[in-house]
């Protein structure tokens, strides 16, 4: 017998099903937007090794975090929040 494993694909179904409605992106679609790229940029990694070692983060992965968290609070701010809030041209680049 076959289980079928919530996951990824689950969420994007929820998100394609979302998109097709006419309400555009929520607050917490940003949000999870901003989580998505601080995630990739090797933050969270870095941070964890920060409390285990004592070792400081690099001063650009602090910077970008405080970038990204400040682009999701301004654009959650808008009314109505850009449909392609996911764009790269809102949101800083990793170096």
């Amino acid at each position: 017998m076959f289980k079928v494993i919530e996951g990824g694909r689950g969420q994007a179904v929820q998100m394609e099903v979302q998109a097709e409605g006419n309400s555009g992106p929520s607050r917490e679609d940003v949000r999870r937007e901003a989580a998505r790229r601080l995630s990739e940029s090797g933050y969270h990694v870095s941070r964890v090794r920060e409390f285990a070692t004592g070792a400081q983060m690099p001063a650009a992965l602090r910077y970008l975090s405080l970038q990204i968290d400040f682009v999701a609070d301004a654009l959650s701010r808008l009314d109505p929040i850009p449909v392609d809030f996911r764009s790269d041209a809102y949101w800083p680049v990793s170096s």
